[in-house]
């Protein structure tokens, strides 16, 4: 244990030659060596932890916990009703709801540039039905019930990019071409795509770019329509009660359905996303520690020269009566007094920044090559704590040589050192 006489020593060794209250500027090096080190790894750890988060949480807007799909030919599911009975008597599922995915061409009613686009069908919006993805709560106008004007369920909802590029507005006509029931052209031999009209009943944004400028959702029969199903569907979402627990109800769900039945969990969907974050966040990391390591040598480096430049001092001392290992203490309480306060001031540093950049959104991104708009932070207490315990640790081990090499010291020839 240090006592306060070799914390004092420590100190004071700590400061100038001259006796000056400040620092040593080698002691404020080494100490700025840490605090740009543990800053540097909170804040990157940080970002990384908000892209993850940010990421699967704009994902699973329109994408479920699990989906349970087919195998075969046609990856469709004709008799879906008893399954989805089944599927909702299942412990720790909380909705599920069948949905058709299918491509197109959409364009505005009298413009020849249709756009390409990523069709999903659902049950419209009402009362009993179950939600198995938060889309219907990021309409920014009309809503998902795809009533249209002529009171038929003909309505479209747009994602706001796509909504952009074809400059529509609810109320206005779009046309859906498909090759669902397309006729062949004699003489050329392809298919001519079959037009269909729809109404734009609301727009829709997920902040996700990949939603907001392919997506468009309709009324479940009308997506069948367009795919050429008839009462088929792609398959059935389904929401868990616990979204870290949806691979376990996955298996569940496949033991239970068996054969042609397969699912799909929302980690499974994205893995290789997901994994390429991880592995992305783990170089970083890495990297960024050697931050810390580079600030250890210099504290290292500075013990070695305070070692040298109170070689007499030392001496003295040991003359005196104090012992090896109270010197060894000493040096010891120096080297953590550094690395203590530089893993404080970088402590603080970091969560100010990573603070900061998250709450101002300052680091704004290209969201057609991100997927997201701005820079996310999101700070993990497990994360700041591993970088302290790293930081004292590796300042504690810095000091372990310099404090030996002055433990080792005899009095007489420490004292006739020049």
């Amino acid at each position: 244990m240090i006592n306060s006489l070799e914390l004092g020593i420590a100190y004071r060794y700590l400061r100038s030659r001259r006796g000056s209250r400040l620092l040593s500027f080698i002691s404020m090096i080494a100490i700025g060596g840490v605090i740009v080190g543990v800053s540097a790894l909170i804040v990157v750890m940080g970002v990384m932890n908000g892209l993850q988060r940010d990421l699967r949480d704009k994902i699973l807007v329109g994408s479920p916990d699990i989906r349970v799909v087919t195998f075969g030919e046609s990856l469709t599911m004709p008799n879906w009703k008893p399954t989805l009975r089944k599927i909702r008597q299942q412990a720790d599922v909380v909705a599920a709801a069948p949905f058709v995915l299918t491509q197109g061409l959409l364009g505005k009613a009298g413009n020849d540039y249709p756009q390409g686009a990523q069709i999903a069908g659902i049950e419209p919006q009402g009362r009993d039905i179950q939600e198995p993805t938060t889309i219907r709560e990021h309409a920014i106008r009309g809503d998902f019930r795809f009533a249209s004007s002529e009171g038929q369920q003909r309505g479209v909802v747009l994602g706001e990019l796509l909504a952009g590029k074809l400059n529509v507005l609810p109320g206005d006509t779009v046309v859906m071409y498909t090759i669902a029931g397309a006729q062949v052209n004699a003489v050329t031999g392809n298919f001519v795509p079959r037009p269909m009209r729809f109404e734009v009943t609301g727009i829709f944004k997920t902040g996700m770019y990949e939603y907001d400028d392919t997506y468009v959702y309709m009324s479940l029969a009308a997506a069948q329509e367009i795919a050429g199903l008839d009462s088929a569907v792609t398959g059935i979402d389904v929401r868990t009660r616990d979204r870290w627990q949806a691979k376990d109800v996955a298996l569940r769900l496949a033991d239970s359905l068996g054969y042609p039945f397969r699912t799909i969990d929302w980690q499974e969907q994205n893995s290789s996303l997901f994994q390429a974050l991880k592995l992305e966040k783990l170089g970083m990391g890495l990297i960024l520690f050697l931050i810390v390591l580079v600030a250890a040598f210099n504290i290292v480096s500075n013990l070695t020269m305070v070692v040298a430049d109170k070689t007499r001092e030392i001496g003295i001392l040991k003359a005196m009566g104090m012992t090896s290992r109270s010197i060894r203490r000493v040096f010891l309480a120096q080297g953590l007094v550094i690395g203590i306060a530089g893993t404080a001031l970088g402590l603080i540093l970091g969560l100010t920044v990573a603070e900061v950049i998250g709450a101002k959104e300052l680091i704004r991104l290209n969201p057609q090559i991100y997927f997201i708009d701005h820079l996310p932070v999101a700070t993990q207490v497990s994360d700041v704590l591993l970088t302290l315990l790293a930081s004292i640790t590796i300042a504690a081990l810095a000091t372990l040589y310099p404090a030996q090499q002055a433990a080792r010291l005899f009095p007489i020839e420490a004292i006739r050192h020049e």
